[in-house]
């Protein structure tokens, strides 16, 4: 995407009416997918009940999601770039809407998993065309207004989801029990694709670059082949193939950085753009959203089945125990950018990362000091802790990331990080049997559940408190202040949605 994008069939510029229908379709859109990422979580101890999940499947329901939508986030901001942004958002959305009901309607695990990588899939095509649409719709000056109503929808989405998920699972509607969280989707999806194919116009840039498909079939299949081994792994005794599998996702890593170089040399229309990395604090900043992304995709999955297994909580308690959580991360995140990164660059992330880690190790001491007794209540100085301390890290990252980007290649780095939180999201999903399942016995009675998950979460975040500390040392290679505070100019972030961070 470029910052010279056309807009097709627009009608008085920023006058058309229309255009504020076309931004609450988009801002639903991004919501629902927003929304799907965080609902699975609550509802996994009722996907393992009811369709007889294995751990290992619960992994892929969540990780096969992440890793479909790194996948396709670059590719499907190209496509909408070459064949119309309405066009791939409709049909990301009709896509999506259909992945939600095959979800809804598994008759097994393995059909689940399927429509996840599905689902995935088609939010890719979706998401990447939301800020292209109101990038191309409305005029410069109106747009601050417009991303401060992105700034709600996700916080509203990081609130509502896990409460959202809850709720439906508890109220049991019609008896689909877990399956409502992905029915849901039918009638949004539905109503967005009716009143987007009316009321968005279209748009395409006017020298978009070429799909690079060789490059994103060797991105999966280097990510698949360390994901694999590392999710089956445990449950099927460390095999010697596994390792074999993983040393071969390096080599093809490794193929895909040479042909991104000839590509880039041939054609200039690379997956990857490379020379990006020769920025140092670009360089820098996709390590630290890379190993954010792992701690959080470990977190996330291991403290939900923390509270539904190991404690036995209901859906419903372990969603409103995550409110304090997602209030946090909300403030902090709207004072790091307006009030404290102006003032103190890069030391505001690196105390976020220290606080964050401080909050996890003090989630290790309660549980151990409580037990199987610890109350939501007792949980919610951890996780506000916590919450301070992502909120300081998330705001500000992809400003400070992008800071010392050349202008002509915003639009690539701004996807690259995206496409990178989500690989690092997979990543961590995966580490999942390794950090938490492997300190967990294959054979429990009932009362050794709870203390077994309560040891296991433990360990868990003591991983996740080590990354933290990776994560502070990483972020020295930052530059010490963006360079729009130091310039007072901001770097234009084209295809960057709020709803991935």
């Amino acid at each position: 995407m470029t910052s010279t994008d056309t807009t097709l069939g627009a009608t008085g510029g920023g006058t058309d009416r229309r255009r504020w229908f076309a931004l609450a379709i988009v801002m639903t859109a991004a919501f629902m997918d927003l929304v799907d990422v965080t609902i699975v979580n609550i509802a996994i101890p009722s996907i393992q009940r009811e369709a007889g999940a294995s751990f290992s499947e619960i992994q892929w329901i969540t990780a096969g999601y992440a890793l479909a939508f790194a996948a396709g986030l670059i590719t499907g901001g190209r496509l909408g770039d070459i064949h119309g942004r309405k066009r791939i958002f409709l049909v990301g959305i009709g896509g999506f809407t259909v992945a939600s009901a095959l979800c809804g309607l598994a008759v097994n695990p393995e059909m689940l998993v399927a429509s996840r990588f599905l689902q995935g899939a088609m939010a890719a095509l979706m998401v990447p065309q939301v800020l292209s649409i109101v990038h191309a719709t409305f005029p410069a000056h109106e747009r601050g207004k417009v991303f401060g109503l992105f700034g709600a929808v996700v916080g509203l989405g990081a609130v509502s989801g896990p409460l959202l998920g809850a709720l439906l699972t508890e109220w049991n509607l019609f008896g689909w029990e877990w399956r409502s969280i992905f029915l849901i989707n039918l009638p949004v999806g539905v109503a967005g694709l009716i009143l987007g194919s009316r009321f968005i116009t279209e748009s395409k840039a006017p020298r978009a670059l070429k799909l690079d498909l060789v490059g994103v079939a060797l991105v999966t299949l280097g990510l698949l082949m360390l994901l694999y081994p590392l999710i089956r792994g445990r449950e099927l005794g460390w095999p010697l193939w596994g390792y074999v599998s993983m040393a071969g996702a390096l080599i093809v890593l490794a193929a895909l950085v040479a042909y991104e170089r000839r590509k880039s040399a041939r054609d200039g229309s690379p997956l990857v753009e490379l020379s990006l990395f020769r920025v140092k604090s670009f360089a820098a900043g996709i390590a630290v959203q890379t190993v954010f992304g792992v701690a959080l995709g470990i977190f996330f999955l291991v403290w939900t089945l923390y509270m539904q297994f190991g404690l036995g909580w209901s859906p419903l308690k372990a969603g409103l125990t995550g409110v304090p959580f997602s209030i946090a991360v909300s403030v902090a995140a709207g004072m790091s950018v307006q009030k404290l990164v102006p003032r103190f660059g890069r030391k505001v992330l690196q105390a976020g990362a220290l606080v964050m880690a401080a909050g996890v190790l003090l989630y290790v001491w309660e549980s151990g000091h409580y037990g199987l007794a610890v109350t939501s209540w007792q949980m919610a100085l951890p996780l506000v802790v916590m919450g301070v301390g992502m909120g300081l890290i998330v705001a500000p990252l992809t400003d400070a990331i992008l800071s010392e980007v050349p202008r002509e290649h915003s639009g690539s780095a701004s996807g690259l990080i995206n496409t990178v939180q989500q690989m690092g999201n997979a990543l961590g999903l995966g580490l999942v049997s390794v950090v938490f399942f492997g300190s967990i016995s294959d054979h429990l009675s009932r009362d050794q559940v709870g203390p077994a998950f309560a040891n296991a979460f433990e360990n868990a975040l003591g991983w996740v408190a080590a990354v933290m500390a990776v994560i502070f040392l990483l972020m020295f290679a930052l530059p010490k202040r963006p360079a729009q505070h130091v310039e007072g100019e901001a770097l234009p972030v084209e295809g960057k949605d709020p709803a991935l961070v």
